[in-house]
């Protein structure tokens, strides 16, 4: 009597134990949940040091603290500052640490470059500079606070001279504990203010 040909068929995953499949299957989800942590850490190391270039070499956000350099900007705005290649201009609002207070950023407007020469006339509260009286439509009244620093005065090579816009309540390049303000103690010029919403745009007008 002729028997029938055995045929042999490949073990299917109906033959792996119930239990064993439970486990190649947990292995494999804690494989794909360990990858997907490793993404999202490595996406965000790659978003921090991102951050931190821009940060440090591009543009930053400050908060004014004061009044100094009111009606331009008020205590409490938010300003981006810009830092890529930034040139010291006359007029540029800027973010700087004066020497004397690196820990406290200060936000003034350069008034005068290096080779300049500021003379403030106290008496009629008028600022010149190389002998120009200056058109200041945006400060809030009359420069009339004297300083420690005798005028005229010539600004050293690579430096700016820097007052507030609120002259009679800002300690600036009059005072020398603030004086002339090094290129390398300037973070950035200070351009569009966030917040308040209400005030949002170019602080230049």
């Amino acid at each position: 009597m002729d028997k029938e040909p055995f045929n042999a068929q490949p073990n299917d995953s109906t033959d792996v134990p119930q239990g064993q499949q439970e486990l190649a299957q947990e292995i494999e989800n804690q494989f794909d949940l360990k990858k997907e942590i490793m993404e999202w850490i490595q996406a965000i190391v790659i978003a921090l040091v991102i951050a931190f270039v821009i940060r440090t070499f591009f543009f930053t956000m400050i908060r004014v603290d004061g009044q100094s350099m009111e009606p331009t900007l008020h205590h409490n705005d938010r300003l981006i500052v810009t830092k890529f290649m930034y040139k010291p201009k006359q007029g540029d609002i800027i973010i700087l640490r004066p020497p004397m207070h690196k820990d406290t950023p200060y936000v003034k407007r350069i008034i005068a470059l290096p080779g300049q020469e500021v003379n403030i006339d106290f008496e009629n509260k008028i600022v010149y500079v190389d002998g120009v009286p200056l058109d200041e439509p945006y400060i809030a009244e009359p420069t009339a606070t004297k300083g420690d620093i005798d005028f005229p005065v010539v600004v050293p090579e690579d430096t700016v001279f820097v007052l507030g816009d609120n002259r009679n309540r800002s300690r600036d390049s009059r005072f020398s504990d603030v004086g002339m303000i090094p290129f390398d103690s300037i973070i950035g010029k200070a351009t569009i203010r966030l917040w308040p919403l209400k005030d949002f745009g170019s602080i230049y007008k």
